[in-house]
């Protein structure tokens, strides 16, 4: 937040209310003494009552800045005193000006009558403090509301950011122990190929920040820059097909979303088959939902767990960053596949990207 800026444009919400305040008081005179049938140099008057309560009230709004942390009885009193003060000045100045302008230089006996109207112009001046008062309480709670809103959102980011690095390692210790198995058996052509796939996801990984969203179609190039790592260790055992609506591709998703369950259905699926392995991606949008379905061959059919905690790291961070990123409005369901394997279904809102 930048505070010059927002003292600036404080100091000028001042400025403007000050003399439309100040006018508005000028206008009611002036009516009021249409019912009164008064000359047309009272307008004169008028005008200058106004300007001497414009001209007294500035300096009470520096006053109250620097008692503004006395204790609240305190501030009552001074309020009060000042106010007064104010009122009693006010009446001085404006009874003189009405009786040297409009009585031709009348001057009373007793000095009591410059007094006069003071006990109105108390009210007038104290109505003064307590809207002055009023609307500064409301920019400090504004101000303490837009610090809430900002302290919940760092840490909304940082949670998001905590739970997408969080994949990091643990991505990167099964590929890097691949890369250390296939040089211990001499696979040196291999184990290149993998590092420079692996060179290319992770910088694909740091050009997306984890608090932002990409379009569907970004989030598969990714996951086909990490199935290629993982081709390399299965080769013809690992195969992915996708199915992908044109709306789905342009609509905007978490970034690296998905690649925690394609890993999770590489880890307990295609790896444990004998044969070829398939994970299927098929995405569309129905009733302005975005439907991704994720599912595998794996060896058996697959029984959810009947408590969240006992998914892996990788499906419950999945679902901690839906829930920041979505609060009640999203979907995530995994349930057994047909005639084996298991299918994890994500339904978030659909957002396109022509509308972020």
């Amino acid at each position: 937040m930048n505070w010059r800026v927002l003292l600036e444009d404080r100091n000028k919400m001042f400025w403007a209310l000050q003399i439309a305040g100040w006018l508005g008081y000028a206008l009611i005179q002036y009516i009021g003494s249409l019912m009164q049938e008064m000359r047309s140099i009272f307008v004169l008057i008028i005008l200058l009552g106004a300007y001497a309560g414009f001209l007294l009230t500035v300096p009470m709004r520096y006053f109250y800045r620097t008692i503004w942390n006395l204790h609240p009885l305190l501030l009552l009193l001074a309020v009060l005193g000042s106010s007064y003060t104010a009122a009693v000045l006010w009446a001085v100045i404006d009874n003189a000006t009405h009786w040297e302008i409009y009585k031709f230089g009348f001057r009373p006996h007793n000095w009591v009558f410059y007094l006069q109207h003071s006990v109105a112009k108390f009210y007038i001046m104290l109505s003064w403090s307590g809207l002055y008062f009023v609307i500064k309480y409301y920019q400090l709670l504004q101000d303490e509301k837009q610090k809430a809103l900002t302290a919940v959102s760092m840490a909304h980011q940082s949670q998001l950011k905590m739970l997408r690095y969080q994949l990091n390692p643990h991505f990167l210790f099964n590929t890097l122990n691949a890369i250390s198995t296939l040089i211990l058996i001499n696979e040196n052509k291999t184990a290149n190929q993998m590092v420079s796939k692996l060179s290319e996801f992770l910088r694909f990984s740091l050009d997306n920040e984890p608090i932002k969203r990409i379009t569907l179609a970004r989030e598969i190039d990714a996951l086909m820059l990490y199935l290629d790592i993982e081709k390399v260790r299965f080769a013809e055992r690992l195969h992915v097909q996708t199915d992908v609506s044109k709306e789905a591709r342009e609509a905007l998703v978490p970034s690296m979303i998905l690649q925690p369950i394609i890993e999770n259905a590489i880890k307990y699926a295609v790896a444990k088959l004998e044969s070829q392995g398939v994970i299927t991606i098929h995405a569309s949008v129905i009733d302005n939902m975005l439907t991704i379905k994720v599912s595998d061959n794996g060896p058996k059919p697959y029984a959810a767990p009947a408590q969240k905690s006992e998914r892996g790291v990788g499906l419950k961070n999945t679902e901690e960053r839906l829930r920041a990123l979505y609060g009640k409005h999203y979907s995530f369901t995994l349930s057994a596949n047909t005639p084996t394997g298991c299918v994890v279904e994500l339904k978030l809102p659909w957002q396109p990207v022509e509308n972020s």
